[in-house]
């Protein structure tokens, strides 16, 4: 396959882009529950420092190589160890990459289907006047429907599928510049509110004032794990956009401003949740449930408590969509490296990833018996093995290549750097960031 054609118009559409990919659950979601599980500040400490010695280096490993090969992630990895006379084996790490993006989307389609119906159900004023059993039972209530279930995956995925196969400039381009400054003023909005309500000192406090004796080994690994999720690296899908990379566009810089603005949503999320769940004097380490139970309790007993519950939803369905857009396009691009056209790539792809969600969608209700392997269900194999384990071996295997296999001058002319900058990039990947991307696999594993 020749060099891809396609490019990102402007230097910001490539960064709302890749921030568009990296902002999501991991930022909205999670960030604010394992915070919670882990100590506040703590955590907090810890998950800024693996960012940049761990998620940052990585990253930008991850975007020269597609910057380098301008091809799909498959076929760039293929032709960069060519060049360096290393084996073409390691273009199967692009394939390794989609599987792992594939199964990640197939759960991401499900959760995210869960902000639809929590938005659907905020607006309409459905959690006002309910109390806290009656908010938990209601959760519990839609995910053992199966209808509902797989009506809002369907729907996500559908929203998400049409705008990939618009392409690059029409679809996800013209999304990203539209929704990523919504969900910065949204968020802002929220922060606002957040400054209004009796618990924002307390988050404040507990968010940035770090209690050392609260640092654990396992506060050290969870902050790691999440350092390397947040940034959605180890899939490949930031190849797939290093390689439509505006060619005068400085890869560190741009990097730098995706993790500031990654870190910057987690941040704002946690400021605004945690200023609600302090104000009504409830536990902020309530777990994956803080987002669906405890955030609708708090909220309804607020003043306007219905409309910045509707905000705060919409906010998820809108990082949910934007990242699940992103995580999308290294699939199709790599069936598109095989001959298949865009709206064809995007339909298999969107049929495949439905189907896969379906074991999800059904693990409360249909399948809910069905453990096939370690004791978990469906929902809980396909949201723990490919982010606690593929993506750090996804990413681990891509710090190897940029850093030791493929050709010096060219990982040197992608990152666009002098010797000295490139030496310290290298530096780092080699002898940090890859024992750090070593440590989280292990830990994934035990």
């Amino acid at each position: 396959m020749n060099a891809t054609l396609e490019r990102w118009s402007t230097r910001r559409a490539f960064i709302l882009a890749v921030t568009g990919a990296a902002v999501g659950l991991g930022n909205i979601w999670r960030f604010p529950y394992i915070t919670g599980e882990n100590g506040g500040a703590a955590f907090l400490v810890l998950y800024v420092a693996f960012v940049l010695l761990l998620g940052l280096p990585i990253m930008m490993a991850e975007i020269l190589i597609g910057r380098a090969g301008r091809r799909s992630p498959v076929e760039s990895l293929g032709h960069l160890a060519a060049l360096a006379g290393a084996s073409r084996h390691w273009r199967f790490l692009g394939l390794f990459g989609a599987f792992t993006v594939f199964c990640i989307l197939s759960f991401y389609s499900v959760v995210s289907g869960w902000s639809i119906e929590f938005f659907v159900t905020a607006i309409n004023g459905g959690f006002v006047g309910r109390d806290p059993a009656e908010i938990g039972a209601g959760f519990e209530a839609f995910l053992a429907d199966p209808w509902r279930m797989v009506f809002n995956h369907t729907l996500f995925l559908f929203m998400t599928m049409t705008v990939v196969a618009a392409g690059v400039a029409k679809g996800l381009e013209r999304l990203n510049n539209l929704l990523m400054p919504l969900l910065y003023l949204l968020l802002m909005l929220l922060a606002g509110y957040a400054a209004t309500t009796d618990g924002f000192g307390t988050a404040l406090a507990w968010l940035f004032r770090p209690d050392l004796a609260a640092i654990t080994p396992m506060v050290v690994m969870h902050a790691m794990g999440h350092a390397f999720f947040t940034l959605a690296v180890g899939a490949c899908a930031l190849m797939a956009y290093g390689a439509y990379m505006p060619e005068r566009q400085s890869l560190p810089h741009a990097a730098g401003a995706v993790a500031l603005l990654d870190v910057g949503v987690a941040l704002l999320a946690g400021i605004a949740i945690f200023s609600v769940v302090f104000s009504q004097g409830m536990d902020p380490g309530e777990g994956p449930g803080l987002m669906f139970v405890t955030l609708p309790i708090a909220f309804a007993e607020l003043p306007w408590g219905a409309l910045w519950l509707s905000t705060f939803f919409l906010l998820l369905l809108l990082a949910t969509w934007t990242s699940s857009i992103n995580l999308a396009e290294p699939m199709v691009a790599t069936l598109q490296g095989r001959g298949l056209g865009r709206g064809r790539s995007a339909t298999l792809v969107g049929v495949l990833v439905w189907l896969m969600g379906l074991l999800s969608a059904l693990s409360f209700s249909t399948l809910s018996g069905w453990r096939p392997l370690f004791g978990m269900n469906a929902f809980d194999l396909v949201t723990t093995i490919p982010t606690e384990i593929f993506l750090p071996v996804g990413g681990l295997l891509i710090a190897v290549f940029s850093a030791w296999v493929m050709p010096r001058h060219e990982a040197q002319a992608a990152l666009g750097v002098g010797e000295s900058g490139f030496f310290l990039w290298r530096t780092v990947v080699r002898w940090v960031s890859i024992p750090l991307a070593a440590l989280v696999l292990a830990a994934g594993l035990l």
